[in-house]
C-alpha cells in the first residue's frame, strides 16, 4: 500500500542503508513516533527503527539534548560490519589441527587423509574437528604451520574454471545480415562450414565440412591442420578446382567465431560469395537441428 508520506523505498529483510537513516532522523524531527514510521515510512519493523534510533543517537549542547543523526548512525552500523564475520575455530579445534599437523609432517597424511583417519578411529567427534575444505583454507591464510608448496596436489590442480570472454570480438560479417530467404532452403548454393579434429595423436586429423541447406549434400576436405592459414589454403584450392562456377557453387558460407576461420571473409573480395559469421558461442544458429533432420 503506497503512503503520501513515503521518501524511500525499504526492502525487506535487509539492513537499514543512509537513505533509510535519513528518513528517520527526518521523521523524528517532524514529531513521527518509531512505530509511525516503521509502518508508514519504511515499512519494516518498529523495534528496528528503536534500535536505529539508540545506536544513532549523540547528545548535543554539552550532553543535555539527545539527538537522532543519520551519520552517526551510519558510522555506528559500518563500525559493527566490519567485526561481522565468521570467527576461526583455531582455539576450539586446536587439538584436531595440531593432530592434523603432526601427522602431516610425520606420516606424509593429506588433509583429508587426516579428517578421515580421526573419524574412523573415533579420536575425534565431528564437533572437535574442521572438514576438510576449512584445513585447505587454514593453509592458505597461514594459520597452520603448512604451506601449499608442502601440498604438491594441491600446486598440480588448477580448479579455476576458465572462463569465456563475454564480449568477443566478431571477425566479419554477421549472420543477422544473411538474408532470411536463406532460411526457407529453395535456392543452391548456401553451405554451412566447420571444422573438426580427429583424436589427439601424433598426427592430428582435421577435416573442414561443408554442408549446403537445400540439396543437404556434404563435402568433406582434409586440412593441414587447425589454423587460419591451412583452412584458407584448402578454400583456396576449392577454387581453383570449380574455377569461375565457385561463386556460382558457393554463393554464401556460414560458419562460427573460431580462429581457424579468421581469414575465411577473404572470399569476398576473390570471388562473389558471401561470408557469414554466427554469434560468439552461438554455432548452433548456422543450422538448426529441424533442418538437418527434415
Amino acid at each position: 500500500m503506497d503512503h503520501p508520506y513515503d521518501t524511500t523505498e525499504h526492502i525487506k529483510n535487509k539492513h537499514l542503508n543512509y537513505d533509510d537513516r535519513m528518513t528517520i532522523q527526518l521523521r523524528l524531527q517532524d514529531g513521527w513516533s518509531p512505530y509511525r514510521i516503521a509502518k508508514y515510512a519504511l515499512s519494516c519493523a518498529a523495534n528496528t527503527v528503536r534500535n536505529e534510533i539508540r545506536r544513532g543517537t549523540v547528545w548535543l549542547y554539552h550532553g543535555k539534548v539527545p539527538r537522532y543523526k543519520a551519520k552517526s548512525g551510519q558510522i555506528a552500523y559500518s563500525t559493527h560490519r566490519a567485526n561481522c564475520r565468521k570467527q576461526y575455530q583455531t582455539l576450539e579445534k586446536g587439538r584436531f589441527l595440531r593432530y592434523t599437523t603432526q601427522r602431516f609432517q610425520e606420516d606424509g597424511w593429506s588433509m583429508d587423509a587426516c579428517v578421515g583417519r580421526a573419524l574412523q578411529s573415533g579420536f575425534f567427534s565431528r564437533e572437535e574437528m574442521v572438514c576438510t575444505k576449512t584445513l585447505y583454507n587454514y593453509v592458505d591464510l597461514g594459520i597452520i604451520p603448512i604451506k601449499n608448496i608442502d601440498l604438491p596436489e594441491k600446486l598440480r590442480r588448477k580448479p579455476t574454471k576458465r572462463h569465456n570472454r563475454e564480449h568477443k570480438k566478431e571477425l566479419g560479417r554477421s549472420i543477422e545480415e544473411r538474408p532470411s530467404s536463406i532460411e526457407s532452403r529453395e535456392e543452391f548454393g548456401h553451405w554451412e562450414a566447420d571444422l573438426v579434429i580427429g583424436a589427439k595423436s601424433g598426427d592430428d586429423m582435421v577435416v573442414l565440412t561443408l554442408l549446403e541447406r537445400k540439396s543437404r549434400n556434404l563435402m568433406v576436405l582434409c586440412v593441414a591442420n587447425k589454423t587460419a592459414a591451412a583452412v584458407m589454403q584448402t578454400f583456396k584450392q576449392l577454387r581453383n578446382y570449380y574455377g569461375t562456377a565457385f561463386g556460382h557453387v558457393f554463393k554464401t558460407i556460414t560458419t562460427d567465431n573460431g580462429s581457424e576461420f579468421s581469414r575465411l571473409s577473404e572470399l569476398e573480395s576473390a570471388a562473389e560469395t558471401l561470408v557469414f559469421y554466427a554469434h560468439p558461442f552461438s554455432s548452433w544458429r548456422r543450422v538448426p537441428w529441424n533442418d538437418i533432420m527434415d
